[in-house]
């Protein structure tokens, strides 16, 4: 991963680790608030891909009534990128992790993570598209039982 210098100022930005921490937060509150239940860290380290990488959250269906497998077989060519880019954004997500548990934003209990999002009401501009996103995110990969299934459609290999 090129190091934030190198990287264009609009990757840069929405790569820091503050931006990450704060879209893990908002998958994570999104999940618990559909399924009443928290969702396992490891998906921390995924899901965020889903909102971040532009082409694959503007892909997104807009409720979450269309099924992530539905999803992942209409964009196939999205799929094939998903395992690759959690492997070369790794290292971020760790660090929004970390900051986001230093911080408050969650925290992780028995395996699951625990949402502390703050109020977002006055975000604007692409920081509400971002978080939009990752609350509809959180709230559609709920509907699936197991997250090794999910992992699976999304083609990310552990």
């Amino acid at each position: 991963m090129p190091r934030a210098s190198r990287q264009p100022q609009a990757v840069a930005a929405l790569l820091n680790p503050a931006m990450v921490a704060l879209v893990q937060a908002s998958i994570a509150s999104g999940y618990a608030s559909k399924r009443g239940k928290a969702m396992v860290w490891p998906l921390l380290l995924v899901l965020p891909v889903l909102v971040l990488h532009r082409t694959t959250r503007k892909s997104l269906p807009p409720t979450v009534a269309t099924h992530v497998s539905t999803w992942a077989g209409r964009h196939p060519d999205l799929v094939a990128g998903v395992g690759p880019r959690v492997s070369s954004t790794l290292p971020v997500l760790r660090e929004g992790m970390r900051l986001g548990l230093r911080h408050d934003l969650f925290r992780i209990e028995g395996g699951t993570v625990h949402a502390s999002l703050p109020s977002t009401r006055s975000a604007e501009g692409e920081l509400r598209e971002l978080l939009k996103s990752a609350q509809l995110v959180g709230r559609w990969t709920a509907a699936i039982d197991r997250p090794s299934t999910l992992l699976a459609l999304l083609g990310v290999r552990v």
